[in-house]
């Protein structure tokens, strides 16, 4: 667990706050909560102090940020930078510094993390550094998957997505196209690019913000420049991330822009940084400078990322040609055996097809009879159940059967005979392949379904003679 100096002192870090008694009533107040004390502080206090600027440092890596590291390594020396006026730029690539981003931003992209952290003071002087050790907590501790993620990725995702609304809805949409993602996904996706990140961090309460935005950042030949070489990211220092990028940066001055590229070790590298209102043309004219002094490190850096590419599929198609020579020695070995045990199971199979299908067909003839039987059977039951054909008479009634064939049968029936014994004389003539159908008289239509097998010819309104139809269900 971080106990309560480090809380104290990383508090007093975040914030900027150097009295370490207001300091102590504050997280006192949140429980000794860090997570949930600074971001009390920060969505109520967002105007950040007026601190120097860092001290240069220098780190040993790999990839674009090691790169990076390297070079200034071999170009010159650590030294410290004197202090800027309020309106000087720094000259362009002379104090590359890689600055430590703040423990909050890295963990919003990072994830949860998992564990108690041990950290570190930002030194005196302005050299910004924390260090982050992971110490694993056992079964006996009681917490378990505890977060230490202060700033989650949604939330900064969040404010960026409100900030490149608000900046659009103030100022237009001819502007650089600030990403809406948190800072270390904007800064994964330069690395990715090969391309240097622009950052602008708003302050909304500051005088020069609004005239810089819309002649400065919104004019066309700066948005579309920024938006050609660089990836945009905006934040305002309202809000969470973009007030603790102030810190980390060391911003002094509004309107302030940076121009920062991946390093390594949760590091930035600080190329260049511009503190109070600009013209197009001066920032423009600083852009460039810059641009052009890390142009070698980035196509340096897209070199050695495409040199690695290579690598990688000149090895995996070495291993691919290895597996597939490999596997064809073994199918080569098993080609033989395979091809005789295929043509075993093919006689076994044509064997045995050709013991179903005449096992099928004797089967289909013996139900085919048995079918046939048993219809010549009830069509003989049937006929018998009918009688003998009555002779014309008062009570007999005549009945037509029409076939969908256009086949006509007739019969006369006593009156009193039911529908059912209609149903009868149409199964006993055989004409009909199917047993579902019904019988249907078409003026009035009606249908003499099973409700009506039970009544009389008199009765179902048939007598003294009916024309009925057969319809196949």
């Amino acid at each position: 667990m971080v106990d309560v100096a480090d809380k104290l002192a990383y508090f007093q870090a975040i914030t900027g706050l150097d009295d370490p008694d207001l300091c102590t009533e504050i997280l006192a107040a949140h429980g000794w909560d860090l997570e949930l004390a600074i971001s009390s502080f920060t969505s109520t206090n967002v105007v950040p102090q007026d601190i120097s600027t860092a001290e240069t440092t220098s780190a040993a890596g790999d990839g674009f940020g090691g790169s990076v590291a390297s070079n200034l390594e071999s170009r010159r020396g650590v030294s410290e930078r004197s202090e800027q006026t309020a309106n000087e730029v720094a000259r362009p690539g002379l104090a590359w510094k890689l600055v430590t981003l703040p423990i909050s931003v890295v963990s919003g992209s990072l994830g949860l993390i998992t564990g108690a952290i041990g950290l570190g003071l930002w030194a005196a002087g302005g050299v910004i550094s924390y260090s982050m050790g992971m110490i694993g907590l056992g079964p006996g501790s009681g917490r378990t998957g505890e977060s230490a993620r202060l700033v989650p990725l949604s939330a900064a995702a969040s404010e960026a997505t409100d900030f490149v609304a608000a900046f659009e809805r103030d100022y237009g949409s001819r502007r650089p196209n600030f990403v809406s993602e948190g800072f270390m996904d904007a800064l994964q996706r330069s690395r990715n690019e090969f391309k240097l990140m622009f950052v602008y961090l708003h302050s909304p309460d500051h005088l020069d913000s609004p005239l810089f935005c819309e002649q400065t950042l919104c004019s066309e030949t700066l948005a579309a420049f920024v938006n050609e070489n660089f990836v945009p990211w905006g934040g305002s220092i309202r809000a969470s991330e973009g007030f603790k990028m102030s810190n980390s940066l060391k911003a002094s001055r509004f309107p302030f822009c940076a121009i920062v590229m991946a390093a390594t070790n949760q590091r930035i590298a600080l190329l260049q940084q511009v503190e109070g209102p600009k013209s197009p043309e001066e920032m423009l004219m600083i852009l460039q400078k810059v641009l052009e002094e890390s142009a070698p490190v980035l196509v340096a850096a897209r070199l050695d990322a495409e040199e690695r590419r290579n690598n990688t599929r000149l090895r995996e198609e070495q291993d691919a040609a290895y597996r597939a020579a490999l596997e064809a020695d073994q199918a080569r070995e098993r080609q033989w055996r395979e091809e005789q045990e295929r043509l075993e199971r093919e006689a076994a199979e044509a064997e045995r097809k050709r013991k179903e299908e005449e096992e099928t067909r004797e089967r289909a003839a013996r139900e085919a009879a048995e079918k046939e039987a048993a219809l010549a059977k009830m069509r003989h039951e049937k006929a018998l159940s009918l009688g003998a054909e009555p002779e014309k008479g008062p009570n007999v009634t005549q009945v037509l059967v029409r076939f969908p064939t256009g086949e006509r049968k007739e019969r006369r029936f006593h009156s009193t005979a039911t529908i059912q014994s209609l149903y009868d004389y149409v199964d006993s003539l055989g004409c009909l392949e199917v047993e579902n159908y019904s019988l249907v008289s078409n003026f009035p239509r009606v249908i003499y379904g099973p409700e009506k097998l039970s009544l009389t010819l008199n009765e179902a309104g048939l007598h003294p003679q009916a024309s009925l139809f057969v319809e196949l269900n």
